[in-house]
Formats: structure tokens, C-alpha cells, sequence
């Protein structure tokens, strides 16, 4: 426990909050969704270190990091339900996805299946190994909102039972556990198991998962390889995630990325030494893997798991509904049960679903918001239902920044919708 939370009681969640986190007054963070939130008194553990491995950056580098390393490790691998040994640290999700999918041998005619929900970077980097020799394909499942974990877990595997399949292919699926947007709670560990059945390799993105999703526990789960971001929903400094693979895979991860000095050729390896090339793959700071310490001390101190999650879930509930009512869009929801929703909300925008450009209106939102108001949430279309808002709720978040944000969106949408007709209209006349 850091020396400024000794002796002392966690406030109420709420606004109350703030004073442990170092955000400007006039800025109302509603977005934690992104980049994570770093808690002073873990900021305060970080510069701790930082002093330390700048006092002597060898003894730093050579004797200290390790041992606090491990220890880090032994406290990820207890909370998501796995052995301290199938678990490492890398810098975020997408680089662990990367590393994983690049250790892949692939043969001509495998298939890297991906959801039209994919992660950018992460579909990019799909569409990058199909693009290279020996070129597999990318098979996308397009998933179409409202939806259901029943009608998800039926179209996935539906997509991968029709698969122009042939014997000794290889299949490998990439999964999202929370889709970044719109954002959802998708049936992933079903999804495992219906890879299980059909002989696929399941790569999980996380991302938003470890200090957001209730009662992880991968040994039961049981995926080929899980990735998560410990600096969104755990407070820990960016960046920092972890990869887990289970013992049974780990011969298929060669090398770290980039390549570790503890590396080994094939005519070399005697067995997996996965842990010691993750150990060390080149000069980094450590600081923020090893910040997870004090997150979890800070998780601690505030009450636990099952207290900050139920408090930002009321709140994502509450908020999201007085968010719709002000914006006059109540009526529509892209999770009719709640049982697809957690600490992320999505929430209909007034905007017009034929309002074009699609990238002027994302940016024109985004400055207006950031820039004109302090205040932002991710926009986004989907195809067949329209604009949309992705809003986050975490322990200092009130219904009242719900409110806030209603007032500056139903401003911002009506002037973005103004500014676009008029210079559609002066390009028309142009023509």
C-alpha cells in the first residue's frame, strides 16, 4: 500500500473520487474506456520507481525488476484464474495479439477468422499475415446488432462449420470477450468451446476485460491464448497487458516480438523457454508492469472487485438511461436483455443515419467535444441502426456527467448536422 493511503478510508464512490485521480477540474471523463485512468496513489508508486531505477539503472535492470516482475505475475495469474508460469507481460493487447499471430506457421489455405467487430489494428494485422506469402485468407463473420449471446454463439458457429475446409488446415479464430465498439459482452467462453468442437485455435482479445469482466477464471475457460489491458479497467499505468498461454501452447510462441536474446533455434530448443525470453526482449521501462502492484493494492483499498464493478455498472445503467431521455432516443438499445452490457454503455445519438461524410461527422464530433466542451465519448456508426455513443462508467463517474454530456451532445449533433448540410449543399452547387 502506497504511504498515501495509509490510515486512511476510501471516500463514496462518486464524485468524491476525484481527488485520487489527477484530472482537470473542467475536464468530465466519461471515456475510461480508452486509455484507462491512472489513481494518484499508483502514480505516486510509479515515480517511486522511476527514482529508484534512475538512481542506479543497473542494479535496476539487472537484479531489481525481475523479482517485482514476478511477483506481478503471481498476482495477475490469481485473479484471472491461471499458473503464474502461463503468464507474461507486454505492452498492450494488439502487440500480445501480434506476437501471437505471428509465431503462427502458416500454410496456404489456413484461415484467420475475424468478426466485422475486430479491433482495427487487430484486423489489420490479420489482413497484413493474409496479404504476406504464403498467403492464408481472413474469414469475416459480420455480426448485426440487436443481438443476443444465444444468436452470437449459433452464427459463429454456423460461419465456421461452412469453412471450405480440407484436412491438416489450420484454423485460428480471433474472439472478442468486450467489443471495443459497439460496446458488448460477447459470449466468448461459449464461443471457446464451440472452437473446441470444430478444431479451431481461439486468440481472445481482452482488452477490456481484467478489472471490468466478473469471474474470470481461464482454466475453466480454457482458450488457446487470452490477451488483456491491465492500464483500461485496473489502473495500471500506460501501458501494460497480459498474455496468457497455457502450458500446452506455449511451444507454439517461439519468439517474443520483438526477439529476446534468450531466444532459440529450433536445433537448439530442448523444451519451451517462454517465460525467460518474455522476461527480457530489449530496454524498456518496466515501470508500468510493474505499476499492477499497486493497482491491486489500490482495488484493495477501495473494496474489491465485486464493489467497483457493481457501483459502475449502477451507474453505466442509470447514466446510459438518463443520457437517452435527454437525447430523445430511449426507444433504441443494441443489448434488449442488459445481460451483454457492463461498465460501457452504448446510447443512440440524434443524428440522421444518411448524414454523410461518416469520417467528417466522427471528426467534427470529436473536436467539438474535446476542444468546445472538455468532455468526450467515442461516436461511431453501425450499418442498419445508425450513430451511436460509447460512454464509460468508473468509481467517480455520477449520473450527473450522464446529464452533462446529454446537454453538450444535443448541442454538438445539431450544429454538426447544420454545418454538413450547409457544406453538402454549397458542394452541390458547385457541380
Amino acid at each position: 500500500m502506497t504511504t498515501s493511503l495509509q490510515n486512511k478510508t476510501p471516500p463514496q464512490f462518486g464524485h468524491a473520487m476525484l481527488e485520487y485521480f489527477a484530472f482537470d477540474p473542467k475536464y468530465t471523463n466519461l471515456n475510461h474506456g480508452s486509455y484507462g485512468s491512472l489513481p494518484r496513489p499508483v502514480n505516486e508508486a510509479c515515480r517511486a520507481m522511476d527514482a529508484q531505477a534512475e538512481a542506479n539503472p543497473d542494479r535496476w535492470i539487472r537484479v531489481t525488476y525481475l523479482p517485482l516482475l514476478t511477483s506481478v505475475r503471481n498476482r495477475i495469474a490469481a485473479l484471472i484464474g491461471a499458473k503464474t508460469e502461463e503468464c507474461v507481460l507486454v505492452p498492450n493487447t494488439s502487440h500480445g495479439i501480434s506476437t501471437v499471430l505471428r509465431n503462427i506457421d502458416w500454410r496456404a489455405g489456413d484461415i484467420i477468422v475475424t468478426l466485422s467487430t475486430t479491433y482495427h489494428s487487430v484486423g489489420r494485422t490479420a489482413r497484413y499475415i493474409a496479404d504476406t506469402p504464403p498467403h492464408p485468407t481472413v474469414a469475416e463473420l459480420p455480426l448485426a446488432f440487436p443481438t443476443t449471446p444465444a444468436a452470437v454463439v449459433a452464427q459463429f458457429r454456423a460461419h465456421l462449420q461452412h469453412l471450405p475446409r480440407t484436412p491438416g488446415q489450420q484454423v485460428v479464430a480471433i474472439i472478442d470477450s468486450i467489443i471495443s465498439l459497439p460496446t458488448i459482452l460477447l459470449p466468448w467462453r461459449e464461443m471457446v468451446q464451440v472452437c473446441k468442437e470444430e478444431g479451431v485455435l481461439s486468440v481472445i482479445d481482452a482488452a477490456h476485460s481484467i478489472g471490468q469482466e466478473p469471474g474470470l477464471d481461464l482454466h475453466e475457460a480454457d482458450p488457446d491464448f487470452w490477451v488483456s489491458n491491465c492500464h483500461k479497467w485496473l489502473y495500471a499505468k500506460r501501458s501494460c497487458a497480459v498474455l496468457y498461454v497455457p502450458l500446452r501452447n506455449q511451444h507454439l510462441i517461439k519468439s517474443t516480438f520483438p526477439t529476446s536474446p534468450a531466444y532459440l533455434s529450433p536445433s537448439e530448443r530442448k523444451g519451451s523457454n517462454f517465460l525467460e525470453q518474455f522476461d527480457w526482449t530489449a530496454t524498456i521501462d518496466f515501470v508500468p508492469f510493474l505499476s499492477v502492484a499497486s493497482a491491486l493494492d489500490f482495488r484493495h483499498w477501495l473494496g474489491g472487485e465485486e464493489k467497483i464493478n457493481a457501483y459502475c455498472r449502477k451507474i453505466a445503467a442509470q447514466g446510459s438511461k438518463r443520457l437517452a431521455q435527454i437525447l430523445g432516443t430511449s426507444s433504441m438499445t443494441l443489448d434488449p436483455t442488459g445481460e451483454m452490457t457492463l461498465n460501457m454503455v452504448n446510447v443512440y445519438l440524434p443524428l440522421p443515419p444518411t448524414l454523410q461524410p461518416r469520417a467528417a461527422v466522427v471528426e467534427k464530433m470529436r473536436q467539438k467535444m474535446l476542444i468546445g466542451a472538455n468532455i468526450f465519448t467515442m461516436v461511431f456508426f453501425l450499418e442498419e441502426t445508425g450513430w451511436w455513443t460509447r460512454c464509460s462508467a468508473q468509481v467517480f463517474t455520477e449520473v450527473e456527467d450522464f446529464e452533462k454530456l446529454g446537454q453538450v451532445l444535443l448541442k454538438v449533433c445539431a450544429e454538426v448536422v447544420h454545418e454538413l448540410d450547409a457544406e453538402n449543399e454549397s458542394l452541390k452547387s458547385k457541380l
